[in-house]
């Protein structure tokens, strides 16, 4: 069964940046192959992937609703745009992805979104992982794009809008009734002390972390060079961190698998 990981939390926190890291995690500990969705309209995983983005899921739907009264008869709608969302996947070695962009002209998320659903699930039974790079908000999640995430990473950078976003990100999934298994709440971009007053907040709040990953300034360099974030170091602060927090999870999903 694939296990689904999403990202949450403010802009600018740096979900992309962990979310590779921790793809970078599964494929040196025996997590491969993993399916990497980018459902953030800004379309930065790939880069951080090293991986070239052709079509998005957003360009297909909308070329779909500009030319679907020229659909060859004999095929569905479904099975049509099926075909030309597999024109999506970007193929590598161990991990794939799907980049699902910004919609492009009126209507273009129109169709039933149980289309979109039933197209990633429909991959899922070919990879252990499933990594989901999430906006800002909860959009994707909400629109029910998988069945259900094993493990949501909630990410704040070392602020109080952050932290609070995080808040309300937890708030959202109660309301929202998502099936989430294991929330996990990371601290990046983290100093080797809190400041007092993000603990401040975070104590308010009642939120506990569940790790930090402190500020590394390779991952800004291989940002700047436009290096895939798989080939950082083992030496790096920022995956040393991220390795810890994908042994806590194993971890704990471990021990729910025992018990």
């Amino acid at each position: 069964m694939t296990v689904s990981i999403a990202m949450a939390g403010k802009g600018g926190t740096g979900k992309t940046s962990v979310a590779c890291l921790i793809i970078r995690h599964l494929l040196r500990h025996g997590g491969a192959p993993v399916l990497a969705v980018d459902a953030d309209p800004a379309a930065n995983l790939g880069l951080g992937l090293g991986l070239d983005v052709g079509k998005t899921v957003g360009q297909v739907l909308a070329g779909f609703n500009e030319n679907k009264l020229l659909i060859p008869p004999g095929l569905s709608k479904e099975a049509s745009l099926n075909i030309r969302l597999n024109e999506t996947i970007v193929e590598s070695r161990d991990v794939d992805l799907v980049t699902m962009g910004r919609g492009e002209g009126a209507g273009c998320y129109c169709f039933p979104n149980h289309v979109l659903k039933s197209f990633i699930d429909r991959l899922l039974p070919n990879y252990r992982h499933l990594v989901m790079d999430n906006e800002a908000g909860l959009e994707h999640l909400s629109r029910g794009t998988t069945e259900s995430v094993d493990d949501l990473i909630i990410m704040s950078n070392h602020s109080v809008k952050g932290v609070r976003t995080v808040g309300t990100i937890v708030g959202l999934v109660g309301e929202l009734k998502l099936n989430v298994r294991r929330k996990w709440v990371v601290l990046n971009q983290c100093p080797a002390e809190v400041d007092p007053l993000v603990a401040a907040e975070l104590d308010r709040l009642g939120i506990g972390i569940d790790a930090t990953i402190p500020e590394d300034r390779l991952v800004i360099e291989f940002d700047w060079h436009r290096r895939s974030l798989l080939e950082m170091p083992g030496d790096s602060l920022a995956v040393e961190a991220v390795s810890v927090l994908m042994d806590k999870i194993g971890s704990i999903r471990f021990n729910e698998v025992e018990i």
